[in-house]
């Protein structure tokens, strides 16, 4: 397995882990990365300091490849907000060597929680969208609209940074976020 730093144009870092350099190049040729951030398919690698080991003792490398199978850690960064929505922590899965993930279903390792939370998060999506409206990036301005009376009030649903769902909850104005999924955006 290859570590990468990767980088998207709006400069979020996130890693990745292919099974070969050739494996990162035909990924990424056929646009399958994307930032987890922003969900920009505009990826790079980034420059990464190497391992240097100092003295002659072997080798002991304190990192492991990543358990595909373990939740990844989340990291800061925008997310999908509903009702008001908010930037939410984008989990960052390791990059896939095949070109379609499979479902939660066909994942022996997955346990049955983890299956039953996917579900949940899945039908959550499905609510927020057939009675939301994506306004997409211009979410914080649009729920300070709604919020103040100059729009109509109804149900959004978007893209707010973690400074900008911040700033709307100390307005008052009530937002909700919505978790992604990892194969959402990967």
């Amino acid at each position: 397995m290859i570590h990468y730093s990767l980088r998207c144009d709006d400069g979020h870092r996130f890693d990745g882990w292919f099974a070969s350099s050739s494996a990162f190049e035909t990924q990424h040729e056929r646009g399958l990365l994307a930032c987890p951030h922003c969900g920009s398919v505009a990826v790079q690698r980034a420059l990464m300091a190497p391992a240097v080991v100092a003295g002659r003792e072997p080798s002991r490398s304190t990192e492991t490849a990543p358990d595909p199978a373990a939740p990844s850690a989340p990291t800061g960064g925008g997310g999908a907000g509903v009702a008001g929505g908010g930037g939410t922590n984008a989990p960052v899965q390791p990059a896939r060597s095949e070109p379609a993930a499979p479902s939660p279903s066909s994942i022996a390792l997955m346990d049955e929680r983890a299956h039953k939370l996917r579900t949940l998060i899945k039908a959550m999506h499905a609510a927020v969208k057939e009675v939301g409206t994506d306004v997409g990036r211009s979410f914080p301005e649009e729920a300070r609209r709604i919020h103040y009376g100059e729009a109509e009030a109804r149900g959004i649903y978007g893209q707010a940074d973690a400074e900008e769902a911040r700033a709307l909850l100390e307005e008052g104005i009530d937002i909700l976020p919505l978790p992604n999924l990892p194969d959402e955006q990967n």
